[in-house]
């Protein structure tokens, strides 16, 4: 068996412990606290779509017409109506809520059942749309920016794509991030949050 320093040891410990740090800090983070931090407002919920079977979109997909999109299956919808329940039953009662305008995401908003639904065309996916990313990013991160750090806290139904590009952050299906506001300022990443 070779002999390997223990300096070469410990440096590789050390990187793969730092690359690790921010995975594990985020999947110990209280659920408690980032639900009471949600209800206090001044935070943002960006949360991926309920399931929909499949993988992007059919290459002739037309946002006007849900039959040439994936969408959600009964699986997807009774996963959104789990979370907006489980939300509710967390104390969260209050929200304003914008949705992609891919039909995926306008139903999952619809189901978590907060009220009034905003389609907001910064969440749209550019995962197959490659032209629409820097736009729709822009877009989004000047809207998070306009909004008040006291002000409502704010449910965004969008695309893995899109908070993984915006919080470094992957996702499944029905999870989210939560975001801190701060006008003026990019909104920071709190926490993940997994409602299986």
């Amino acid at each position: 068996m070779r002999n390997i320093p223990i300096v070469y040891r410990l440096a590789c410990c050390l990187l793969a412990w730092l690359f690790a740090l921010p995975s594990a800090v985020l999947a110990d983070a209280d659920l408690d606290e980032l639900v009471a931090r949600l209800q206090q407002g001044g935070h943002v919920l960006m949360m991926r779509h309920a399931y929909a079977p499949g993988f992007g979109d059919p290459p002739q997909f037309r946002l006007e017409n849900c039959t040439t999109q994936r969408n959600l299956d009964e699986k997807g919808r009774a996963q959104a109506v789990a979370v907006g329940e489980w939300l509710k039953s967390k104390g969260v009662l209050e929200a304003q809520v914008y949705s992609s305008q891919y039909c995926r995401c306008l139903e999952t908003a619809r189901l978590i059942d907060f009220g009034p639904v905003t389609p907001l065309p910064a969440l749209n996916s550019f995962f197959e749309r490659h032209q629409d990313r820097e736009p729709n990013l822009r877009a989004l991160k000047d809207f998070l920016i306009r909004q008040p750090a006291d002000g409502p806290s704010l449910i965004l139904v969008t695309h893995s794509v899109t908070i993984q590009t915006l919080a470094g952050l992957s996702v499944g299906p029905g999870q989210a991030v939560l975001l801190q506001l701060t006008p003026g300022h990019d909104a920071g990443v709190v926490g993940r949050l997994d409602f299986d």
